[in-house]
C-alpha cells in the first residue's frame, strides 16, 4: 500500500504542480481559441494571471513565512545533544550517479548544518535519512552521496548511521526511530529546511520522537521587502510551488494519520 501511496503522490504531482498546472490551462485554452471556442480566452488570462501575480506581488513569501516561522531555533543552544538527524532532500543522487562527485541541490544548507553540528557535538550520534525520494532514480541513494560528502569533508563514515531506505518524510520518521530506539530524556535535533519543519516535527511526534529538537536551515524568507524585490521570478515561482507543496504534504498527512494535527503546535 505505501508504495502505491509513493507512486500515486509523485504522479499527481507533476499536474498538479502550479506552474505545470498553469501551463496546461493556458495551453488548454489556446486550443478551446483555436477551435473557435471564445471561452478558451479565461483560461489563457487565468493562466497568464497566475504567472503576472508572482511578478507583482509576494504571493510566494506570504504562503511560505508561516511555515518558515512555525519552529524557529532555540534561543539558546543546547549544552548537550545526545543525537542529530539530517533528513534527505538536500542532494541529487542521480546527477551524482551520472559525474561521480556529490551533487547538492538547493536546500544544501541541510548537509553543511549537519556537518557544523556533528563538530559542535563530538559526542553526539549523528543519523542522515534519505534512500530514493525520486519517482525515477538509478542505483545511488541519497545516503550514498550523503557518505560521500561528509567523509570527504571529515566526518568518519563509522560515526554516521546511513539510513538509506525512506523516500518520504513519513518513512524519514518511521524508520530513523525504529534504527535509532532513542531513550527518554535524550536530546535529539532534527535538521531540515525551515519550510519543511512543521510537516517534519508533526510526522517525527506522531512516529514517537515526542521531544525531537527543531532545527531549521535553508530560509528563504525575510520579513522585508527587500528579500522578495531581489528574488528573480523562477526563483519565486520555485518558493511557490515548495509552499504550495508543503500545505498540501501537510493536509494530506493529517488525512492519511500521519500527523497529529494539519498544523503542529510549537
Amino acid at each position: 500500500m505505501t508504495d502505491i501511496l509513493f507512486a500515486i503522490s509523485k504522479i499527481l504531482w507533476f499536474p498538479a504542480r502550479p506552474g505545470h498546472f498553469a501551463l496546461i490551462v493556458g495551453f488548454l485554452g489556446l486550443f478551446l481559441l483555436w477551435r473557435g471556442r471564445r471561452g478558451g480566452r479565461w483560461l489563457v488570462l487565468a493562466s497568464l494571471g497566475f504567472f503576472l501575480m508572482l511578478v507583482v506581488t509576494p504571493a510566494n513569501q506570504w504562503l511560505m513565512l508561516p511555515l518558515e516561522d512555525r519552529f524557529p531555533r532555540p534561543a539558546q543552544v543546547p549544552e548537550r545533544v545526545d543525537g542529530i538527524i539530517v533528513l534527505g532532500g538536500a542532494v541529487d543522487q542521480n546527477i551524482t550517479e551520472a559525474r561521480g562527485i556529490p551533487s547538492l541541490n538547493g536546500a544544501a544548507e541541510r548537509m553543511t548544518e549537519g556537518v557544523v553540528l556533528a563538530n559542535r557535538y563530538p559526542q553526539a550520534r549523528v543519523v542522515f535519512t534519505g534512500g530514493q525520494g525520486s519517482f525515477v532514480h538509478g542505483q545511488t541513494t541519497e545516503a550514498d552521496v550523503a557518505r560521500m560528502l561528509w567523509t570527504a569533508m571529515g566526518i568518519p563514515p563509522e560515526r554516521v548511521i546511513y539510513e538509506d531506505a525512506a523516500r518520504n518524510t513519513h518513512e524519514n520518521a518511521v524508520l530513523t526511530h525504529r534504527l535509532v530506539q532513542p531513550k527518554p530524556g535524550e536530546v535529539w535535533l532534527l535538521v531540515t529546511s525551515a519550510a519543511h519543519m512543521p510537516r517534519s516535527v508533526g510526522v517525527f511526534r506522531a512516529a514517537g520522537w515526542r521531544d525531537i529538537v527543531p532545527w531549521p536551515v535553508n530560509y528563504r524568507t525575510g520579513h522585508s521587502w527587500a528579500v522578495w524585490y531581489d528574488a528573480p521570478f523562477p526563483e519565486r515561482l520555485g518558493q511557490f510551488e515548495w509552499a504550495f507543496r508543503e500545505w498540501l504534504g501537510l493536509a494530506a498527512y493529517y488525512l492519511m494519520g500521519r500527523t497529529e494535527s494539519v498544523l503542529p503546535a510549537r
